[in-house]
């Protein structure tokens, strides 16, 4: 549907207005003369022009015999022939003649003079005149009228309607009604108004509900924190009082109940540290403190630190580096994300098992990959492991001391950093997290690193 400027659309409007009542006159105008000429018009008013003369010389003329029947039929029929009437009055204004009583009054079409003779006042004359173009008057008046009328339709359907329509679809979804249609026009700028509103109403929607999946989100971490909590602390505080109240009567006993205290303060400390990182990565939106980082030094200290936990279990580390991995990013960040990582594979690899691990240049892009032999991912675990306090069944009871926010951290580290992380299970079996970041630019690029170490 071909649009209007509101300009063009006002133009064609009074255009119209002025168009429309000259048609109706021209109409009128050929009705009656059988004619589209002017000229026919023209002749007409000197003819008239000469009548009048000759009717007012022939009346000033025969003053002394206005009363006369002769010269009346005579004044008559000069009057017919002209197309005129007359009114005759004596100086006191009593009628003397009248030729047609029916036009009485006042008009438009009238000649009024009076009839002096030597400074003596004779009487008064009044002579009406035909009607020429009355008709073609009366049509340009209607034709005007018609041509408002049409153009305030015209205005109200395409301008003042949809206004009033896009009024009241602001009130629907000011009442949180977000499926209110907005109107259509065919006049460009109200089209475009109609099209920024739809644009800042999507907005508004997905403004509205990223709230509402925030505040369901807020109420669901606030939930599962107040639990998580709850444990340990029963807990710490069950074993604590039998240490009070002397339930542990030997050192074996009392060195137990301080190794679990130990142990849940741990875990407490482990859940504060995950819930203080998710709330800057999720609400704070900091600003990355970027510093050149090499991440073979950030993935080797999450090993290191990681190795008294994997020896209890009997679990190896292996590495294998290869090429330039310098990037742009926030250390300590990522130094959390590898830890939630390392830490991740420790828990859920069993005794004796092995934590492979990998990180090579590939092109602009340091790519990374961890490998457990553990369980792996169930099909669920694989849709939902990036879930904020998401866990799998086989550990809801937390067995495994994870919090359920270290991959939600490390993937939305990870992101801010411009990278991304997925998860998959090896084919051999096991856990397998796969990420990259992008490199800082340098001169040499180890286009083939990634390429050589994966085919070993």
């Amino acid at each position: 549907m071909k649009k209007l400027r509101i300009r063009t659309f006002t133009m064609l409007c009074f255009f119209f207005i002025l168009l429309l009542p000259w048609i109706f006159f021209v109409t009128a105008h050929f009705m009656e003369t059988k004619t589209l000429s002017f000229e026919e018009g023209r002749l007409q008013n000197e003819t008239l022009q000469s009548n009048l003369s000759e009717m007012i010389h022939f009346i000033e003329a025969g003053s002394g015999q206005w009363t006369e029947p002769a010269w009346q039929n005579q004044l008559k029929t000069a009057l017919h022939e002209a197309k005129m009437d007359v009114l005759i009055q004596s100086a006191e204004e009593r009628e003397l003649y009248r030729s047609n009583p029916e036009r009485s009054g006042t008009s438009l079409s009238t000649e009024r003079f009076s009839v002096i003779k030597d400074g003596q006042l004779l009487g008064r004359v009044t002579l009406y005149l035909p009607r020429t173009n009355e008709k073609q008057v009366m049509s340009a008046f209607a034709g005007l009228l018609l041509a408002i009328l049409i153009v305030g339709m015209g205005m109200r359907r395409f301008v003042l309607k949809p206004l009033e329509k896009m009024g009241n679809a602001a009130r629907q979804i000011a009442t949180g009604d977000w499926k209110a249609r907005l109107p259509s026009s065919r006049v460009t700028e109200i089209a475009e108004v109609r099209d920024g509103f739809e644009v800042m109403v999507k907005g508004l929607e997905k403004s509205y509900q990223k709230q509402a999946e925030l505040e369901q989100e807020r109420r669901f971490v606030i939930a599962a924190v107040a639990h998580d909590l709850r444990t340990p602390l029963f807990a710490l505080r069950g074993y604590l009082d039998g240490l009070e109240q002397g339930i542990a009567q030997s050192p074996q006993m009392v060195a137990k109940y301080v190794a679990v205290c130990k142990e849940k303060s741990v875990q407490l400390d482990r859940l504060v540290e995950d819930l203080f990182t998710f709330t800057r990565m999720e609400y704070l939106e900091a600003e990355l403190s970027r510093s050149l980082v090499d991440l073979r030094d950030v993935i080797q200290n999450s090993m290191d630190s990681l190795r008294p936990l994997a020896a209890d279990k009997h679990i190896a580390f292996t590495a294998q580096f290869m090429g330039d991995c310098l990037l742009s990013g926030d250390t300590h960040l990522l130094e959390r994300a590898m830890n939630n990582l390392m830490d991740n594979a420790v828990r859920h690899t069993p005794l004796d098992g092995e934590i492979a691990v990998q990180c090579c240049k590939d092109g602009n892009r340091i790519r990374f990959t961890i490998r457990d032999t553990g369980p792996g991912f169930s099909s669920e675990d694989l849709e939902r492991v990036f879930e904020p306090l998401y866990r799998g069944e086989a550990s809801r009871s937390r067995s495994t001391g994870g919090s359920g926010l270290g991959l939600t951290i490390t993937q939305r580290i990870i992101r801010r950093h411009g990278g991304e992380i997925t998860v998959s299970n090896h084919p051999e079996g096991g856990a397998m997290l796969e990420g990259w970041l992008p490199a800082t630019v340098s001169e040499q690029k180890d286009m083939d690193g990634c390429k050589s170490y994966s085919s070993k």
